[in-house]
């Protein structure tokens, strides 16, 4: 077939050139293979941020208290470290109840030459033995001036009860006292005593407040003579005194190990637990049934004048 007519290409690059418009903007090309894309910058949220140093706070500690539990394992399961308490106890200088006694002024503060007054309020349906026997204790050691009220709050007290402190026959004017020690009968849940009425709250219970009125002797102890002391005191009062038949059997076993390896309770010297725990025995009535170094200990409480005119007052 014969060919027709030519027309000119309208592909050329220098048509293209010519004809491309101009008031558009470039554009990229798509077909080029792309490049590493930047990361995008987020913003950290600051309660995140705050989490994080928390945690890392927190895993800080605790690598803390693993390492001082990994020392503390070591140093336990070293033969060195199973030792008896009571071997610290029999070397441990106790300071003896002092002829003289403490500076009061020193232990409760200096009052310009006014007495100082310890008030203790008591139930007579249950009397706190363990403080009339410190009473009677710290009369060898201080000039005190004594005396028992009845609070209205009571209807009757047995007169051995009123008497608890016996009679001061030698009546000097106050200011010749070094102590003032009143008992008052009062309907109160457990005894509470305040030896400052404006400046200090109640101490309340019994233990409390043989701790405090034993502490005017000024014994010093280490802490583990210490810390037995006070494991005495509440073991008396809340398991001896307070708990089950179970319980009182159990402490009189201790007591009778304890005994076997000295005279009293916590080494070689009367303690505050020995008084509380003779009251509390003396108290529930399981004195007689007793094993034998608690029977021999019970004895070497009462051949003191202090327990001994307490004892009377069960009778």
């Amino acid at each position: 077939m014969p060919a027709m007519y030519t027309v000119r290409p309208l592909h050329s690059a220098e048509v293209l050139a010519e004809h491309l418009p101009s008031c558009m903007y470039p554009l990229p090309n798509l077909h080029r293979a792309p490049g590493p894309a930047a990361p995008p910058q987020e913003e950290v949220d600051p309660s995140l941020q705050a989490l994080e140093s928390r945690q890392e706070e927190i895993l800080k500690r605790l690598y803390e208290l693993k390492s001082a539990v990994d020392g503390l394992s070591k140093m336990i399961q070293t033969p060195d470290a199973d030792f008896d308490v009571t071997n610290i106890i029999q070397t441990d200088e106790f300071s003896p109840l002092k002829t003289n006694g403490a500076d009061l002024d020193v232990m409760l503060g200096k009052d310009y030459g006014a007495l100082k007054d310890v008030v203790i309020n008591a139930n007579p349906s249950l009397p706190p033995l363990s403080l009339l026997v410190i009473h009677s204790l710290l009369c060898e050691r201080y000039k005190i001036l004594s005396a028992v009220h009845t609070h209205s709050s009571v209807k009757s007290v047995p007169e051995n009860l009123l008497k608890c402190f016996g009679e001061q026959t030698k009546k000097q004017p106050r200011h010749e006292y070094q102590l003032g020690f009143t008992l008052i009968w009062k309907d109160v849940p457990k005894p509470q005593m305040k030896f400052s009425i404006q400046t200090m709250c109640p101490i309340e219970g019994e233990g409390n407040i043989a701790r405090f009125l034993f502490s005017l002797f000024g014994q010093k102890y280490n802490a583990v003579t210490a810390t037995l002391i006070d494991s005495w005191v509440d073991t008396a009062i809340f398991q001896l005194r307070e708990g089950s038949s179970k319980e009182r059997g159990a402490v009189l076993r201790s007591m009778n190990a304890a005994l076997g390896k000295s005279s009293w309770l916590v080494g070689n010297e009367l303690t505050v637990a020995d008084v509380v725990a003779w009251c509390a025995l003396q108290q529930t009535g399981t004195a007689n049934t007793a094993p034998a170094n608690v029977q021999k200990w019970m004895k070497s409480c009462e051949n003191l004048a202090p327990f001994s005119s307490v004892l009377k007052l069960l009778k």
